[in-house]
């Protein structure tokens, strides 16, 4: 399970966002129609949304070595529906873990970022995204781990201001307003802040440049789950 969930600040109006993998047989991928690699699925039978995401071993591999932080994430979600061959992801997963991840994590903060400035509402749940990414991405790059909940990160990075976003989110839902008390140029300074802490964590990380061993390693195990 991904999305708020994961992150640790769900409200009762929050989606269910589960993500997957799936091993497509080999005769379709030999066919002259070779199956989607992603698959989506949505049902809005049982209360909140659900959406379902599930990408072919390949492309998910494709992913890993792209150092894509959204499928790192995924594979050490805590919240499993379906564990499968979950532990042997996460295995490679670790391999995959480098420097370059700083990409993805500048880029996802960006993006949520510009995203927040743009819409004339100003809700605590993209706060809580632009936030949360970066933390993560700090945490990942001074500690090679992975960790998406935002409460659990900032006992580590101990932001006053996060239990009271989480809180106004969980209590008003995915259209809550950011707290009074704090203008729009505290929020600013604080980006400012974190994305240099994200850039000088990358310049001091530990982590290894490149991981030339975790194609090997992906390509091998796609192999046995193929055939």
């Amino acid at each position: 399970m991904s999305g708020a969930h994961l992150y640790g600040f769900p409200s009762e109006d929050s989606d269910f966002d589960l993500r997957g993998v799936h091993v497509t047989p080999p005769a379709p991928l030999l066919s002259l129609r070779p199956p989607r690699e992603t698959i989506e699925d949505q049902s809005t039978e049982d209360g909140p949304l659900d959406e379902l995401v599930t990408h072919d071993a390949r492309k998910y591999a494709q992913l890993l070595l792209r150092n894509n932080g959204y499928v790192l994430e995924q594979i050490f979600s805590p919240l499993v529906v379906i564990e499968g061959d979950l532990m042997r992801w996460r295995e490679l997963a670790r391999e995959c873990i480098a420097r370059k991840h700083v990409q993805h994590y500048l880029g996802f903060a960006r993006s949520e970022w510009t995203q927040f400035h743009r819409r004339p509402e100003k809700t605590v749940k993209r706060l809580l995204y632009v936030f949360r990414v970066m933390l993560t991405g700090i945490h990942l790059l001074r500690t090679g781990e992975v960790e998406a909940n935002l409460l659990t990160l900032n006992a580590e990075f101990g932001l006053p201001y996060v239990p009271e976003l989480v809180a106004a989110k969980r209590a008003h839902g995915e259209a809550a307003q950011f707290p009074p008390g704090k203008e729009l140029a505290f929020y600013e300074r604080e980006y400012v802040r974190l994305e240099a802490l994200l850039t000088e964590s990358h310049e001091q990380s530990t982590l290894p440049d490149e991981t030339p061993g975790a194609r090997d390693a992906l390509d091998a195990f796609l192999r046995e789950l193929r055939f």
